[in-house]
């Protein structure tokens, strides 16, 4: 039970990876708060979390706002005292080139991924304790990408560089921050995306199911990979090795 007693913020939760990671969490001993812009999502991987004898918070929340942020901080910490694992999940995409797409998608998508990322992690640390971890999902996106996704590909290439800065910043404090990038996973977001469905993007190799980032992330996040930090886990069937 490697989450024993532990309080774990999993934004995104209401879905594909982050409900994944909640349920295993969950399963594991923690206290999973379920973060999720629709209401509907978060309550309902918190329910079935309950159903299974699992102890849940669903908490609805746009992650890309600061307010938010501090009050969803603010929720776990005043329900559970302290805050021992943050998972950032949460994500958004746009699909048009950078010449044509409006500023304000631009800083849309950078806001609710890697704005997310630096809100929960400026805001969740105070609340931390030594030993705690936070975890940031990238993407295989940061190191090699595919046609209009170029926000999306730079957030996450941020997401690694801000792994790699803020775990510095955290050593004294004894928190580890890494990051996990998923490579092709079998959730809406794959099969939803417009390249991928004209075949402008060929899904080759492996596709993963959320349960096999769950299980990375967990272990990441878990005292097991205590001298793990600054680091990316690149969990992609092999597909960077294809692209």
């Amino acid at each position: 039970m490697r989450f024993s007693g532990k309080t774990c913020i999993v934004t995104g939760g209401g879905s594909g990876i982050g409900k994944a990671t909640c349920l295993r969490m969950a399963a594991e001993g923690g206290r999973a708060v379920v973060v999720d812009l629709r209401s509907d999502a978060a309550q309902a991987t918190a329910g079935e979390i309950k159903k299974n004898g699992g102890e849940a918070l669903a908490v609805a929340a746009d992650v890309g706002d600061s307010a938010r942020v501090q009050a969803v901080i603010a929720q776990a910490a005043s329900a559970y005292g302290s805050i021992d694992v943050i998972v950032n999940d949460a994500a958004m995409m746009t699909f048009i080139p950078i010449v044509d797409i409006p500023e304000e998608d631009f800083f849309n998508v950078i806001r609710v991924n890697l704005g997310s990322v630096f809100a929960f992690s400026k805001y969740g640390a105070p609340h931390m304790p030594p030993g705690s971890s936070i975890v940031n999902v990238s993407s295989v996106h940061a190191h090699k990408t595919t046609l209009n996704v170029v926000p999306y590909a730079a957030s996450k290439g941020a997401i690694e560089a801000f792994t790699r800065g803020f775990s510095i910043e955290m050593e004294a404090r004894k928190i580890r921050v890494n990051a996990v990038a998923p490579g092709a996973v079998d959730t809406p977001m794959l099969w939803d995306n417009p390249n991928v469905k004209s075949g402008a993007e060929k899904i080759t190799g492996a596709v993963g199911k959320p349960e096999d980032l769950a299980a990375a992330i967990c272990f990441i996040a878990s005292e097991e990979a205590a001298f793990i930090n600054g680091a990316t886990l690149i969990v992609d069937g092999g597909r960077l090795a294809q692209l």
